[in-house]
């Protein structure tokens, strides 16, 4: 049990969607930015499904909505994305994550081939026994009469 002494880190997430500074800059950068990036793919294709439900849903007049709406949307969400990720609570998170993942050690690509050949066979070997066991209960049961 670990006692956060910052008082930063437990903030509330509303009061910092208004603030512009970026939370312990050099730490944490690649997972903070790749995080950014996953949620600005996620409010983009939302913002692009919404552009595609107002299509011919306003009259000519008022047309520029359809791009509109969107649009705002879609900015409000990048911004909402940036400052979830500088979060205090959120980053320092973050920073724990890229901390964990530098203590990892990772397979060379020779490990990485070989483990992969044995997943694939043993994928492989199991269907094939349960499409074996599948074609035999199949015939023992139209053979009693089970099945038809």
């Amino acid at each position: 049990m670990s006692t956060e002494v910052a008082g930063n880190s437990t903030a509330p997430l509303l009061p910092e969607l208004f603030k512009g500074q970026v939370y312990k800059r050099n730490q944490g950068r690649l997972v903070r930015q790749m995080t950014c990036l996953a949620f600005w793919v996620i409010v983009a294709l939302g913002c692009k499904s919404l552009y595609d439900s107002l299509t011919g849903f306003f009259n000519e007049e008022s047309a520029m909505l359809e791009l509109a709406i969107p649009g705002v949307a879609c900015l409000l969400g990048f911004w909402i994305a940036f400052r979830l990720v500088n979060w205090p609570r959120f980053a320092d998170f973050l920073i724990a994550v890229e901390a964990e993942m530098n203590k990892v050690s990772w397979p060379s690509k020779a490990e990485l081939v070989r483990a992969s050949i044995v997943v694939i066979f043993t994928i492989f070997f199991l269907a094939m026994s349960l499409f074996t066991f599948d074609i035999i209960w199949r015939a023992i049961f139209e053979f009693i009469g089970v099945a038809a």
